[in-house]
């Protein structure tokens, strides 16, 4: 099978879209696939690939997003559109589609090539937060017209299912995230790191995982801030990093972690906390639950699914989360309790592996290349789908108006 993704993120930029198509692209490459990578480029100074496991990695220009420094963008030029056309792959994987990912879908369409939408990032969420209420809403129109255009949708959790489809998006399916339980686990607590932390040993230690950004909601942790019973580990780094330190001296800011380093890091957490409601999944609740570490969460987006309130962790409302977090943390804290809800963590995701999510993604994509074979996709005809194609993206993709043909 030859697969064609196309990314919105990859590195040298690391979050979860990353984290996704890495995993994909080495289940393709264990069980003998070929594949191709479409990304924006580096940004500023970081070093980029043009390879990974031997796939290669075609790079378009990365432009930032005013206020959003959590979603560069990468550029569609024309040259999307041939390097699509001259590779030829069976299907084409768009991760988490916006703009690159939104020309690809068009793209696909243009040369009759199956094409499955991975929904990952909750865009409208994300102007919402900035005070970009414009944005939202022209977003989930956009969303719409992207995802329609592709003959599946993959949908990481029952909350983005159902949101997916309020906002009017078809052929829906769901598909979770894999964890790996082998790099992410209990035995990685370390004893030595946590009297780094605390040398008195005497305080319990909550921790985050994530980007340091608005939209991780990371200063709802200062709840916690100030307190003699519990140290707070904040690991990531981005545009908030500074401003967050300022609110929570107290805090230990390790920077970005991976690897190991970041494996230990998690086990050695007495309870994890993610604060962002705008998660389509969130993987490091499902990292740190692996970890063999309570979490908690925010009722809403994907921890829903993850935690299972009262047993691994428990869910707050968004509206009060600040106030609400210290109790929730005493309450899973309590020695009366935390050892059994450490042990139910880890047991609800040891079986979770990406070798059986990729499993699963592979069947989405021969069932969508099998039905393409028997109801052949169109070409672009001067439809409604055209009509919303942003005229910069027309322009850049070379779209021309035709008449709908059936093959």
């Amino acid at each position: 099978m030859r697969v064609a993704i196309v990314a919105e993120s990859f590195l040298p930029n690391v979050n979860g879209v990353t984290n996704s198509v890495l995993r994909v692209l080495e289940h393709l490459k264990a069980n003998g696939h070929d594949a191709l990578v479409i990304a924006p480029g580096a940004r500023d100074f970081e070093e980029e690939i043009g390879h990974y496991l031997g796939f290669e990695i075609v790079r378009v220009p990365t432009v930032r997003v005013p206020l959003i420094d959590s979603l560069p963008i990468g550029v569609p030029l024309p040259s999307v559109t041939s390097v699509l056309r001259e590779y030829n792959p069976d299907i084409i994987h768009l991760a988490s589609p916006f703009v690159l990912g939104g020309a690809a879908a068009f793209a696909a369409r243009q040369l009759r090539i199956p094409a499955i939408a991975i929904y990952q990032t909750d865009v409208a969420g994300f102007s919402q937060r900035y005070h970009l209420a414009p944005l939202a809403t022209a977003s989930w129109e956009w969303i719409k017209t992207v995802h329609n255009m592709c003959q599946r949708t993959l949908a990481p959790s029952s909350m983005s299912i159902d949101e997916l489809r309020d906002h009017g998006i078809n052929d829906i399916f769901h598909w979770a995230r894999g964890v790996d339980s082998k790099r992410f686990h209990p035995g990685k607590r370390s004893a030595a790191l946590r009297k780094s932390w605390d040398p008195s040993g005497a305080k319990k230690i909550v921790g985050f995982v994530g980007r340091l950004a608005s939209e991780k909601g990371v200063e709802r942790l200062a709840g916690l801030s100030g307190r003699s019973d519990i140290q707070l580990v904040i690991v990531g780094d981005g545009p908030e990093a500074k401003y967050l330190q300022e609110m929570m001296p107290d805090a230990i800011f390790t920077g970005a972690l991976g690897g190991e380093e970041l494996a230990t890091t998690y086990a050695s957490l007495d309870l994890f906390v993610h604060p962002g409601e705008f998660e389509t999944f969130c993987q490091a609740i499902q990292e740190a639950q692996a970890s063999g570490v309570p979490t908690i969460g925010p009722r809403a987006g994907g921890p829903i699914d993850l935690i299972n309130e009262g047993v691994n962790g428990l869910l707050l409302d968004v509206v009060d989360f600040k106030e609400t977090l210290p109790a929730a943390a005493e309450w899973i804290l309590d020695d009366s309790r935390h050892s059994e809800m450490c042990a139910a963590a880890w047991e609800g995701v040891k079986d979770k592996t990406w070798e059986a999510l990729c499993t699963q993604l592979l069947q989405h994509y021969a069932d969508v290349i099998a039905l393409s074979q028997r109801i052949p996709l169109t070409f672009f005809g001067p439809s409604a789908e055209v009509a919303k194609l942003p005229l910069w993206v027309a322009r850049a993709l070379g779209v021309r108006a035709r008449i709908s043909i059936e093959a």
